[in-house]
């Protein structure tokens, strides 16, 4: 057993926890001068414990990097898309967000603890290609441990000039050991929305893209469909991760007549409700939505709204948990917070980035080799566990049974293969269309 990286590991966690009773502290007010809820005491704390770390530690740390460690182990404890940069960080940050060049088509978090995850990858991308997946965990790049590593930094280390090539230390669910890989870099495009009739009157649209404006191409899709003789509609918001989630809002209008679609607030972001506007509706027909682990940010606001306004039935597994509205605020050395000043709340007033979207009917999504994730395989309601063709798309099916009437709730979630069409995009991957 490493003791040295052991305790290394402790001790920064144990001043992430000092840092984070320090912020609750100055947050809540609730400063005596000589309580155990002074913030001042929290810092007097962190203060000696940082000199016996730098005194006694069984080698002189490098106390920068704890320190780092500490301030990035506390923004991730509250938000799993929060970053510190440094000042150099910060400016790599800016001149990649500006021209982002060519990457690997990955959407990263922290949500599932302090490496690096995967949320998913794009098809067709390097990504993909190499085999990486929701759950993979990205140990290293270049040979740098991700440990510390800001997550915004991380995704600016993955973006480089197309053909050139990066390694990637990934540790693969249900295999022991790290494996190394070489990727090479190319241009990742947003997908675009697809409409397809089912049948007679059964309309499909999917969604991958939700970032701003994009729902004038679904309402161009559905009319399109409508010509067609759809009476039914299937929206496919699997993969959609993409967003920005005031497009949730503007999408879920386009089914909802009336009732409240969600609201958002922060602690100096002013409540704002968002109510359905019967003048903006353009299918009033039976609808399904399908939803995974990757639907994300605007996808999920839709997705609640409509759920919770018992508009449309879910059928899929538990979103992903990512609807804020997220600010960069400069620091006095030149570097830069990413944080989320407000969340977006489901018309029953609980924060989509804390309790997800449940579906009614639970459908597992998995690859062969993932691990499901225990919160995901718990259904509002039970279902049954049925045995697929690799090919078969048992959410979508799940989906036409719903629509047709024919679905039955069980004891057990159905456990699906997915189909080979995951679509997510990370948050500087994609160039403006």
């Amino acid at each position: 057993m490493n003791y040295n990286g052991t305790f290394k590991y402790a001790v920064v966690t144990v001043s992430t926890c000092l840092v984070a009773l320090l912020l609750i502290g100055a947050v809540l007010g609730q400063s005596s001068d000589n309580g155990p809820s002074d913030p001042y005491r929290h810092i007097n704390v962190f203060t000696e414990v940082f000199a016996k770390i730098k005194a006694d530690y069984v080698e002189e740390p490098d106390m920068k990097n704890v320190a780092l460690g500490a301030i990035n182990g506390l923004l991730v404890s509250i938000d799993p898309f929060a970053s510190y940069l440094n000042a150099d960080q910060y400016k790599q940050y800016l001149k990649t967000k500006a021209d982002p060049k060519a990457g690997l088509g990955l959407l990263l978090s922290r949500k599932y603890g302090y490496e690096i995850g995967v949320v998913d990858a794009i098809p067709g991308s390097p990504a993909d290609k190499a085999g990486l997946s929701t759950g993979d965990i990205l140990e290293a790049i270049n040979g740098i441990s991700t440990r510390d590593m800001p997550l915004a930094y991380a995704d600016v280390l993955l973006h480089g000039e197309p053909g050139s090539t990066i390694e990637l230390t990934v540790l693969r669910l249900r295999k022991p050991e790290p494996v190394k890989m070489t990727l090479t870099r190319a241009v990742v495009t947003a997908p675009a929305v697809t409409s397809r009739m089912i049948d007679k009157e059964t309309g499909y649209v999917s969604v991958e893209d939700l970032s701003a404006g994009k729902t004038a191409g679904v309402q161009a899709a559905i009319a399109g469909l409508q010509k067609q003789g759809a009476t039914k509609l299937v929206l496919d918001l699997r993969h959609s991760s993409l967003s920005v989630p005031e497009e949730g809002v503007a999408l879920a209008s386009l089914f909802l007549e009336k009732g409240t679609i969600g609201s958002l607030s922060g602690q100096k972001v002013p409540k704002k409700m968002f109510e359905a506007d019967p003048t903006k509706v353009i299918f009033k027909g039976q609808m399904v939505v399908l939803a995974n682990r990757g639907t994300s940010g605007a996808a999920e606001v839709a997705a609640a709204a409509l759920l919770e306004n018992k508009r449309a039935q879910v059928v899929g597994e538990r979103t992903y948990g990512d609807a804020a509205l997220r600010k960069t605020v400069t620091t006095e050395d030149g570097g830069a917070v990413l944080l989320a000043v407000a969340k977006f709340y489901a018309p029953n007033g609980k924060a989509i980035q804390d309790n997800s979207v449940t579906p009614t009917f639970a459908v597992v999504d998995v690859e062969a080799d993932a691990v499901v994730d225990e919160e995901d395989v718990k259904p509002a309601q039970p279902a049954v566990k049925e045995t697929a063709k690799p090919t078969e798309d048992m959410i979508l099916k799940k989906g036409l049974e719903v629509l047709s009437g024919k679905a039955v709730q069980a004891a057990a979630p159905v456990v699906a293969v997915r189909p080979g069409e995951p679509q997510v995009l990370g948050p500087l991957n994609i160039p403006k269309q």
